[in-house]
């Protein structure tokens, strides 16, 4: 069996302080300079932010799922997701969509973060 390597999660962005700043918010994480984001307890991976000249054209192929909801179900799961969605807009987040309970899946809020980013409340 491979050994668990440890990695970081990278975004191309426009303005990497501002995403540094906003993540931190979302994740409690702690910035580390001004294009790095850590986890404060060692336990979540380095998120890095990476200057690019391009802006973002297409759908994220890979997003991060923000762990809100977790062993919630029904109306407090919903009631839970939408508090925060709340709290992450005020800080520049959009909301993109909610999908509502379903017979084989709980709801779950896709985001937009401050630069377009998706990213969903689960």
């Amino acid at each position: 069996m491979a050994a668990v390597r440890t990695f970081q999660v990278t975004f191309d962005c426009a303005d990497p302080e501002h995403l540094v700043r906003f993540w931190c918010e979302v994740l409690g994480y702690e910035p580390q300079g001004s294009e790095n984001a850590v986890d404060p307890t060692g336990v979540g991976p380095r998120l890095y932010f990476q200057r690019v000249p391009e802006g973002k054209v297409v759908k994220n192929r890979v997003h991060l799922d923000v762990r809100v909801g977790s062993g919630l179900v029904g109306a407090e799961r919903l009631a839970t997701l939408q508090a925060e969605r709340a709290r992450l807009e005020a800080l520049g987040a959009t909301h993109f969509r909610t999908l509502l309970a379903d017979d084989e899946n709980e709801s779950c809020i896709v985001m937009l973060d401050v630069e377009g980013n998706e990213f969903c409340l689960d």
